[in-house]
């Protein structure tokens, strides 16, 4: 309603001979407690929500980015409604609301709707009233810090730094600064160097520290960094796609990643993943000068252990099971379950390694499981590097088979009740190898066989003598530190399998997965 319709009304307050005179005298009066107050029909911008997938079914079919784009069209465009009522506590943001008349009235007393196709507001450059903010910090996990910031949170990408304003000083930390970078492998200080250090601080109320609003959204953000050790899959998924998964769910895609670090080839290569959690472009946060503002931002992601989710630990019932249900939507995989095949051939993948952990004999691996009876599909690192079409084939596949090392992640894929041999190298790394591909397969609902090399399956043996601590003692070369054990046992020897004790184990894995008459 105009400012006009209001006077109007005001003048049907008037009747009889002296209307004319009475009215000279209440209308500067009404208008100036209508300007005094700033009262005008408060209007909402509303943007709809959109769902991916079943809300709260824990792995459940997820939609293809695609047709939410589509499905969530018109939630992109502004509804002006009632607004709602003011959340009772008074330091409460209403979630996925913005007070038009509040935060986008320009210079003029009009209010300013541009609604982004990002979940964005555009809005102007006038000072916005602070509420009262929300920060929490969580410092206690083993594998990474957190920082959750409710209210008027400011992001500026060029500084690498978060603005938490607020009317008061309640909840405000000691120091009004803390930093965090938001990587999940803080206990190893090399890696997280590489991670940019992103500042929160906090400002109450607005001043010359706080800058003002370019963008806002009525949507969440999470920071999170694709720096780290990311190139691989092991630590694509570890490190950042699945805690990405633990604290970005729960928005069913209305949700503005904001990657610290941030590297275009990995996020084209993983985009399948990201894009079944945010339905929005990722923010280059370090090349980014707008000031970004939301009502509330997660800096840091939830991690809980390697290649996997505890349920107990997320707080929302998240499970690895859940995870591998949004990669089979994200990835379009056909198979969801291993059955016993009667006629034809089972299909095994095998994942094979160039640089260092090789097998020197691969070719008489592969003659060994063809010959057993599986279908082998060989999969080198120009196979494996097209992650889209390689989850397909995965996917296809009844067992994989890898010696330790990253490219045992790719069991994210398999159909469950699939098969997972893991090729230990020597040097007593059977600990290490079980807690990385070991533990999380019975999690993704898959079964799990080991195979330890000896000492005379190793090259190491080409280089040492027999009495060396790498043969006598390898254990006290673990504990010279990381360092050692990788130039050492990881990245110091190439595998040669024996093939005649390896076919046994091939051959109890296809009995497996076969229907014997």
């Amino acid at each position: 309603m105009k400012r006009g319709g209001r006077n109007e009304s005001g003048k049907k307050l008037v009747s009889g001979g002296g209307a004319a005179a009475v009215a000279c005298l209440l209308l500067p009066l009404l208008v100036l407690a209508v300007l005094k107050s700033d009262f005008m029909p408060q209007q909402v911008v509303h943007i709809a929500e959109t769902s991916i997938g079943e809300a709260g079914v824990e792995g459940a079919i997820w939609q293809p980015r695609q047709q939410l784009v589509a499905k969530s069209k018109a939630a992109h465009d502004p509804v002006v409604e009632a607004p709602p009522s003011s959340p009772a506590s008074g330091d409460e943001t209403p979630d996925k609301v913005v007070d038009a008349n509040r935060d986008l009235k320009n210079g003029k007393g009009f209010l300013v709707t541009n609604v982004g196709m990002d979940g964005s507001l555009i809005k102007s450059d006038a000072d916005v009233a602070a509420p009262r903010s929300k920060l929490s910090c969580n410092f206690s996990s083993y594998r990474t810090n957190m920082c959750a910031m409710q209210g008027d949170v400011r992001l500026h990408g060029k500084t690498a730094t978060v603005y938490v304003v607020s009317a008061s000083d309640d909840n405000r930390p000691d120091n009004g600064t803390i930093t965090i970078r938001p990587y999940p492998r803080k206990w190893e200080t090399p890696t997280m160097q590489l991670v940019r250090e992103v500042t929160i601080r906090w400002r109450a109320p607005p001043g010359p520290g706080a800058p003002r609003c370019t963008v806002t959204y009525d949507v969440p953000a999470v920071v999170f960094s694709t720096g780290g050790y990311g190139v691989n899959i092991f630590h694509a998924i570890t490190d950042i796609i699945m805690p990405l998964y633990n604290t970005a769910r729960e928005y069913d895609g209305r949700v503005r990643l904001v990657a610290t670090n941030y590297d275009r080839k990995w996020i084209a290569k993983y985009r399948h993943a990201l894009s079944m959690l945010s339905i929005y472009p990722i923010i280059d946060f370090d090349a980014d000068n707008e000031v970004r503002c939301f009502p509330s931002v997660h800096v840091g992601t939830e991690s809980h252990k390697e290649l996997g989710i505890d349920s107990a630990l997320s707080g929302k019932g998240y499970t690895t099971m859940g995870f591998r249900g949004l990669l089979r939507s994200a990835y379009s995989l056909k198979r969801e379950w291993v059955t016993p095949i009667k006629s034809g051939r089972p299909r095994l993948v095998m994942v094979l390694r160039r640089n260092s952990r090789a097998l020197t004999n691969e070719a008489e691996v592969i003659a060994a499981a063809t010959e057993v009876g599986f279908e082998v599909v060989a999969a080198g690192p120009e196979v494996v590097r097209d992650l889209g079409k390689f989850a397909g084939t995965v996917n296809s596949c009844d067992v994989l088979v890898g010696v330790h090392g990253a490219g045992l992640s790719n069991m994210v894929f398999l159909p469950r009740n699939g098969t997972v041999v893991q090729i230990v190298p020597w040097g007593e790394m059977k600990w290490p190898a079980w807690t990385s591909y070991g533990e999380p397969v019975a999690p993704m609902g898959l079964r799990y066989v080991e195979y330890e090399t000896t000492a005379e399956e190793t090259t190491l043996k080409d280089v040492y003598p027999r009495n060396h601590t790498v043969f006598t003692d390898p254990v006290s070369l673990h504990k010279q530190g990381f360092n050692m054990l990788w130039e050492t046992f990881l990245n110091g020897q190439n595998v040669t399998l024996d093939i005649h004790r390896f076919t046994g184990v091939l051959q109890h894995i296809y009995r497996s997965v076969t229907i014997t008459s």
